[in-house]
């Protein structure tokens, strides 16, 4: 059977596993930034936990497009508080961000991932991760999160996200990371185009070649509102179908905001699954 090891979680993949989505930013596109209330932020916490949440993963630091970046003080006396709170919450804890000493201070805290965008290429990344017993996920980006949207480029994009993410996979196995705690994430939306991010998801099963755990994170993205002319508020149902479709194409982790209707939807997928091996095996 399929595993991440997590620091002291153990995380079968046997079906798609949701992460939700704890933003403690001021500036988060989805509208749901948490950073001035420590109180609201653990009780939006704890209720994606109640809502069938595998994961959490906690932000201090908007990647949205155009944003600007946060000191590393800041961002600790964001995340740390949070994390420390919630380690005994059941589920393991990600913490997202780029800088080496929030995820050193982040896996002390409590923390059993690190979800780098930057894909440990920060000085210093690799081997903070090679001595923890964290997973990590790394993503594909073109650019930063301040440029990555002007007018992104690429002659396959498929193919070129794939070379990326081989190649830092290869760097942090190098470094020490064992591959039982690594994964991938394309980065839908991350110096991407509507048809850039398209062509990911309808060919996302090529990403599995690389043999590793795969991470989606679609979830109110601006994609959505691309396709379906939506603001970001009224994304719920776009969302929970692209989920879907991430699924049914590979995805061992959803990251969303969403986890109890995204829960709901997977677990009708997964009933359609279920009767198809039986009448496959009768």
């Amino acid at each position: 059977m399929r595993q991440l090891h997590c620091g002291r979680f153990d995380l079968l993949l046997d079906r798609p596993l949701l992460m939700g989505i704890v933003n403690v930013t001021l500036d988060s596109f989805s509208g749901d930034g948490l950073a001035d209330d420590l109180s609201r932020a653990l009780e939006h916490g704890l209720q994606l936990v109640a809502e069938g949440a595998d994961l959490l993963d906690i932000g201090g630091e908007s990647s949205r497009p155009g944003a600007l970046p946060v000191t590393t003080a800041e961002e600790l006396a964001r995340v740390i508080p949070l994390i420390e709170k919630l380690a005994g919450c059941g589920v393991p804890l990600s913490v997202d961000t780029v800088k080496p000493e929030v995820m050193r201070e982040a896996i002390a805290a409590g923390a059993s991932m690190v979800n780098d965008i930057n894909a440990l290429r920060s000085p210093g990344a690799l081997e903070i991760l090679a001595d923890s017993d964290a997973a990590v996920c790394l993503m594909h980006m073109q650019n930063d999160p301040a440029t990555m949207q002007r007018e992104p480029h690429y002659n396959d994009v498929v193919g070129e996200v794939l070379g990326f993410l081989k190649a830092r996979a290869l760097a942090a196995l190098q470094a020490g990371v064992s591959r039982s705690r690594l994964l991938i994430d394309p980065g839908f939306g991350f110096g991407k185009t509507l048809d850039h991010n398209l062509e990911l998801l309808r060919r996302l099963e090529y990403l599995k070649s690389l043999d590793f755990p795969l991470l989606v994170g679609l979830s109110r993205k601006s994609m959505l509102g691309q396709i379906t002319g939506r603001p970001v508020a009224d994304r719920l149902h776009a969302s929970v179908a692209a989920a879907l479709l991430a699924a049914e194409r590979g995805a061992d982790i959803l990251r969303v905001h969403d986890v109890a209707a995204t829960r709901d939807a997977l677990a009708v997928l997964q009933a359609l699954k279920m009767e198809n091996k039986s009448s496959e095996t009768a």
